[in-house]
């Protein structure tokens, strides 16, 4: 089953009101929840991962900062609060050093990882070789920037995938059904949804629960039609 992790992010940032969005769709059926290390104080930061711990679901907190300072720092806020999964950032061994013994799994990013929201370049070899790379230093799995690619996605995703052992999260830009289709297909383990759901761009004026429902149903569907063998 590919799963769904519904970020309360928009452009690559935390939602301002990330604690009352949550509240009000935290019993539509999402198991995974995440947010971006930037857009929120640390207090309410904390006091996200808190909500989403208290609904039992599955916390994650995404390191898009660009500079290595920010996102250092932001890896010690993690080892502070704690959330289940920490993804993204480019700093594989330093944020293993800080992070280490805290219990979070951490899925970096790789690849050549450029501008704010996110991009990713480099060539396919060059991306899946930092993966190799990543993967051999012991982390989690990868957070792969799939539709942030200006190449063959799907060749990127599947080649990645193909390549490793660990699991992959597809992040960033998915923001219809047949991209959630064609990650599933690929067996990505989870894939990541804030912007397009929170502008009602995946069931054109339904609300956001229902945004999150279609997104669960779609990949339910998908992963059951890969399970059968069936593209």
């Amino acid at each position: 089953m590919t799963e769904f992790i519904f970020m309360l992010t928009r452009d690559d940032r935390t939602i301002a009101d990330a604690r009352n969005v949550y509240e009000s769709i935290a019993e539509s059926g999402i198991r995974h929840v995440g947010c971006k290390d930037v857009g929120l104080p640390r207090a309410e930061l904390a006091g996200l991962l808190d909500d989403i711990r208290a609904h039992g679901h599955t916390s994650y907190l995404e390191v898009v900062s660009e500079t290595e300072e920010a996102t250092l720092q932001s890896a010690r806020v993690a080892a502070e609060l704690r959330p289940d999964y920490l993804i993204g950032g480019t700093l594989i061994e330093p944020m293993q050093e800080i992070i280490a013994g805290s219990g979070m799994r951490f899925f970096p990013y790789v690849g050549r990882v450029i501008g704010y929201p996110c991009l990713l370049r480099g060539t396919i070899d060059e991306i899946v070789c930092d993966a190799r790379l990543a993967q051999s230093l012991g982390v989690d799995g990868i957070n792969l920037l799939a539709y942030r690619y200006d190449g063959g996605v799907e060749t990127l995703v599947e080649t990645v995938v193909d390549a490793l052992s660990v699991p992959v999260i597809a992040a960033g830009s998915v923001d219809s059904a047949e991209r959630i289709r064609a990650l599933a297909s690929r067996d990505v383990w989870a894939f990541t949804i804030g912007t397009a759901a929170l502008d009602r761009a995946l069931v054109p004026g339904a609300p956001l629960d229902a945004q999150l429902r279609y997104t669960l149903e779609t990949a339910g569907a998908a992963s059951t039609s890969r399970e059968r063998g069936v593209r």
